[in-house]
């Protein structure tokens, strides 16, 4: 009986036509070849499963497995059912790999065994259907390298693209799959991991490019909205952070940290204060809490802080004057977005 492959492409595809000749072309042309394909076809109307099964035909490292139409979880989950291999790499119907990312990735997560999940660099494309918004977004997800520096970030935003996803199979069952809570299922993923001890990596080199355009699910689907990322994050905060229970200062009284505010007393965490530098807001109250200043914020005792401003420019400002008032970042304070 041949060997396993060590790596398993998860490919969930519905009415997938128009792009998918690109990503498995993309995929034939890897430079690390010891990979098995597991494409499920999820409910497609189209001519998908027609690509998929000629693929298979002329390649026997594609499985191709049809389905009733579920969504992504479900037809990842399917998938992940069927992967033989020890790592799983994602994969998307419409984004195209550089020959050389399951090599990269590969390479990182063998070297580092603390690792269950690394990314890589990516790129929106075709560039003129590229909004300032999501170039912002590119710009954000491509900084943070190291994974303490994805870690200092994980609040924020999902810092791994899931496209990109590379991740180690063990790890993955062990936190037990991907959910469906009505949030991000891959930002959900990568907070489970993380909060099981998991460390999250990144390739630096741009390995995947990523397509734009209006269909996307993240912007059709109302698990990918702003709000359904807010739930998303108090909720995995607050089962990170014991010490919420006895009260948070919300650095930022706007409407990012209005929102937060929201969202902690759903989950039944006090908020004590919000901390200004705006003069015009301090002195007020807000949701029965006092806005002050940097000092009174400081000097407030038994209390977590979370930072709560969309500039990224401001939270490392933020990050400074935290970190210079002895407070020691995912102990005593977080930054988020």
């Amino acid at each position: 009986m041949p060997a396993s492959p060590p790596v398993s492409v998860l490919l969930p595809v519905r009415d997938g036509e128009e792009h998918l000749p690109e990503a498995i072309a993309s995929i034939e042309e890897q430079s690390f070849a010891d990979f098995e394909v597991v494409a499920v076809d999820d409910g497609s109307t189209d001519s998908t499963y027609e690509i998929l099964s000629a693929w298979a035909s002329r390649d026997v490292r594609v499985h191709v497995l049809e389905a009733e139409p579920t969504g992504i979880v479900g037809a990842l989950e399917r998938a992940r059912a069927d992967a033989k291999g020890g790592y799983l790499a994602r994969m998307d119907a419409d984004d195209i790999s550089e020959p050389n990312r399951f090599q990269a990735q590969f390479d990182l997560l063998e070297a580092r065994q603390d690792l269950a999940i690394v990314g890589c660099g990516v790129e929106y494309f075709p560039r003129d259907s590229v909004r300032d918004g999501a170039l912002r977004y590119e710009a954000w997800m491509n900084t943070p390298i190291t994974p303490h520096d994805i870690e200092r970030e994980i609040f924020v935003e999902c810092p791994l693209a899931h496209p990109a996803f590379f991740m180690r199979a063990s790890a993955v069952a062990e936190v037990g799959g991907y959910r469906d809570l009505g949030w991000p299922e891959d930002y959900d993923l990568v907070l489970r991991l993380w909060r099981a001890g998991w460390g999250l990596g990144k390739v630096p080199e741009l390995l995947l490019r990523w397509r734009e355009g209006p269909n996307r699910l993240s912007r059709t689907d109302p698990r990918y909205s702003p709000d359904a990322f807010r739930r998303c994050r108090v909720h995995h905060l607050v089962r990170s952070f014991p010490s919420l229970s006895g009260g948070v200062v919300i650095w930022g009284a706007g409407p990012v940290g209005k929102s937060l505010s929201r969202a902690l007393a759903e989950e039944g965490v006090p908020v004590r204060a919000f901390a200004e530098v705006n003069p015009r807001k301090i002195g007020q109250e807000i949701h029965d809490a006092p806005v002050l200043d940097t000092a009174r914020s400081l000097a407030m005792t038994g209390v977590f802080h979370l930072g709560s401003v969309g500039q990224k420019g401001v939270r490392e400002q933020l990050r400074d004057i935290l970190s210079g008032a002895g407070l020691e970042e995912l102990k005593n304070f977080v930054l988020m977005a």
